[in-house]
């Protein structure tokens, strides 16, 4: 597998993978444990954010100290199922901005097609996270990269809960200046390109539409 991704095994985001999986979990409990996971994830994916320092004062003191500075931190959502992570990382990191990608998978061709994308201004001096719960045959994550990618960020990283390995591999060809953040590498992808074992379709166990 290449360098350039990163397994978040810590025992809490496997032990609430574990329980999103089950096909009994509930649309209340997948929406709690994928928010609960969020924020897990949010604490892996920003331990080497750059931070500056900053003159504060202690009650005894006046000292110098680091920040990370949220407000340079972009969580980019791709439609819809990525909402799903949002408020997760949201909750860790209050101050970052939102963008929004809006990709569909064709169901005959799979190839991603994009109708909506909007992000804040000034993003060259921004670092971008781009979520998705699920990396399976790759094209949506490449293309919302790609697309990103023309507002020239400062960063991108791609944090998805489960991934495939063939996902992994069309992604990190695409971008392999683009560092993966995910929970699971699972088995496979079926020939309908679903993530096996996986965990369904995301989106529909996030809002109840199947």
């Amino acid at each position: 597998m290449t360098a350039n991704v990163h397994v978040l095994d810590h025992p809490l985001i496997q032990h609430k993978l574990t329980l999103l999986r089950r096909k009994e979990t509930s649309t209340t409990s997948f929406r709690r444990l994928l928010n609960e996971i969020g924020s897990l994830m949010a604490y892996e994916v920003t331990r080497d954010m750059p931070m500056h320092e900053v003159e504060i004062e202690t009650p005894l003191e006046t000292m110098r100290s680091r920040l990370i500075d949220g407000k340079k931190l972009v969580f980019v959502p791709i439609l819809r199922a990525g909402m799903g992570l949002l408020d997760g990382f949201l909750s860790v990191v209050p101050g970052a901005r939102v963008g929004h990608i809006g990709l569909y998978r064709d169901p005959k061709t799979l190839v991603a097609v994009e109708y909506y994308f909007k992000m804040p201004s000034g993003m060259r001096e921004r670092d971008a996270v781009v979520l998705d719960p699920m990396l399976a045959t790759g094209h949506s994550a490449v293309a919302a990269v790609e697309r990103l990618k023309e507002t020239h960020p400062r960063s991108i990283r791609f944090v998805c809960l489960v991934s495939s390995p063939e996902g992994i591999a069309t992604f990190s060809q695409a971008h392999p200046d683009v560092p993966i953040y995910t929970a699971a590498i699972d088995r496979q992808l079926n020939d309908h390109a679903y993530i096996l074992p996986g965990l369904g379709d995301a989106g529909d166990r996030i809002f109840g539409t199947k």
